[in-house]
């Protein structure tokens, strides 16, 4: 009966403290209390095209980003859970060099902070093929790192890649 009611005693002091900001809030489980993520990743891909592309090509850029997997210590039957946000944007081609860029708000609400973001992109250049589109060149990466912005901040990523 005694143990019970030291249990109860502390869950009680552990709450109070919570509630007053005396202590990080932890749940009954030992894990961070869920906190709110967010800001805006700005990406810019540089290219350098080194193939000639034929007159009307479009150049579609995608960025995908999503929490860092690591930081939850998550295994692979779970990492559908993870939240992530992508966005696409056109390119602008001037001769052998095109800019595309991005910009990919997130707002997320996460057990424990993770570590970072990964951030992955896929360069699509498409041409017109009389009535259907038809790809001409791609380029893909996954698993890149990135650091979290400042709460509702922002963070610049900038590629310069061969095309």
């Amino acid at each position: 009966m005694k143990r019970r009611r030291i249990s109860q005693t502390l869950l009680a002091a552990l709450l109070a403290s919570a509630v007053a900001g005396a202590a990080p809030a932890v749940g009954i489980s030992g894990r961070a209390a869920p906190a709110a993520l967010n800001g805006v990743y700005s990406v810019t891909f540089n290219l350098q095209i080194r193939s000639t592309l034929p007159a009307g090509t479009t150049i579609i850029c995608r960025a995908r980003i999503a929490p860092n997997p690591d930081g939850f210590g998550l295994g692979n039957s779970q990492l559908a859970a993870i939240p992530a946000e992508t966005f696409s944007g056109l390119a602008s081609v001037n001769g052998s060099t095109a800019t595309c860029a991005t910009e990919i708000p997130f707002s997320w609400t996460m057990a424990n902070a993770p570590g970072g973001v990964v951030l992955s992109y896929e360069i699509d250049a498409v041409g017109n093929a009389m009535t259907a589109p038809m790809l001409l060149k791609s380029s893909t990466r996954q698993g890149i790192g990135a650091a979290l912005p400042a709460p509702g901040g922002s963070a610049n990523l900038s590629f310069n890649l061969l095309f």
